[in-house]
């Protein structure tokens, strides 16, 4: 099923903590919290677009899904699990923390037929946790995720790069560590600094320095092989560009197309790689599958720029029947 997502926030709502890089008003663009007629306005309009209710999940992000009043939480579930049942929607999904999950939210999920829960794990370096306030361990993270799939749930984990006191081998074990627990989905985020967070205090003191999306790239581009290489679908890959986050971004590793970089990376690496001791008194044909090709030459055409800068002549090429990140050279 090729992912899709009706994608209701819950801002700030039932959270227990103030993470240090956290400012749901920015990073959801809204406020307000969501009303089980908003669930209802926002799965009708989805559904004037001809959508795939079947290949659909209506999914509450923002807050802390699961520890929101529960009278609260079921009037949402309630309001979304009406489509389940009258439109054959896929599912429901919903984002909470680690500590948030137990046997009887779990019993409640089901009932309302909740079919993907994703936690927030962000590291899973306990000093990088305790650092940037997240309130719960790794150990949290691998006990609720075990318990998740003991119960038939889809998961999904996100990722944080770049968090303060972290590293790039520390980004390199939290993502090793969590695809040991073997999620079906993982998002990625390279942390941006907000205004009016903790992070952004740090940022201002010159604290903190956070990694660029330039300088996040090579990382996250690596982190994406990885766990496709595990079978593990990376699902989102960058915060979703936003107004507020822009306009509220003190620095980080923010670009509103920051997939299509790693991807582009990714691509560039892999043709320097097949181009490596060849003549660079040639001329070269580079293939790839035929959707990729911008992704191939990069943006603004900073992989043909990169391979010029390295001494190769190039043309970058589509061609059909080639995989994603499959690289064919010819001579020209």
């Amino acid at each position: 099923m090729s992912h899709a997502n009706i994608s209701i926030f819950v801002p700030h709502r039932g959270c227990p903590n103030d993470c240090s890089f956290c400012n749901q008003r920015a990073i959801s663009g809204q406020t307000v919290p969501a009303t089980p007629i908003d669930v209802e306005k926002a799965v009708m309009t989805a559904m004037e677009y001809n959508i795939d209710p079947k290949k659909t999940e209506i999914a509450f992000f923002g807050g802390s899904f699961t520890a929101i009043e529960r009278e609260y939480m079921c009037s949402l579930l309630t309001a979304a699990k009406h489509f389940l049942d009258a439109h054959n929607f896929a599912g429901i999904r919903v984002s909470t923390r680690p500590d948030c999950i137990d046997n009887d939210v779990l019993e409640i999920l089901k009932k309302y037929g909740v079919t993907a829960i994703e936690l927030g794990a962000q590291s899973m370096d306990d000093e990088v946790l305790s650092v940037n306030r997240r309130g719960h361990t790794a150990e949290d993270v691998r006990k609720a995720s075990k318990l998740i799939k003991s119960y038939g749930f889809e998961l999904g984990l996100q990722m944080m790069t770049g968090l303060y006191k972290s590293d790039f081998q520390k980004d390199l074990q939290t993502a090793s560590e969590i695809a040991k627990l073997k999620p079906g989905t993982v998002r990625i985020y390279p942390t941006v600094v907000l205004k009016n967070t903790h992070l952004g205090k740090l940022f201002e003191k010159g604290e903190y320095l956070a990694p660029t999306a330039e300088e996040s790239v090579p990382l996250c581009a690596e982190l994406l092989q990885m766990f496709e290489n595990e079978g593990i679908k990376v699902i989102k890959l960058g915060l979703h560009s936003s107004e507020t986050v822009e306009s509220d971004m003190l620095g980080g590793g923010y670009h509103p197309a920051f997939r299509e970089l790693c991807e582009g990376h990714i691509y560039l690496q892999k043709m320097l790689k097949k181009l490596g001791g060849k003549d660079k008194t040639c001329t070269y044909l580079i293939y790839v599958r035929n959707k990729d090709l911008s992704k191939a030459k990069g943006q603004q055409k900073r992989n043909e720029k990169a391979l010029k800068n390295q001494g190769f002549s190039c043309i970058i090429k589509g061609k059909e029947n080639l995989e994603r990140f499959q690289i064919e050279v010819d001579v020209e």
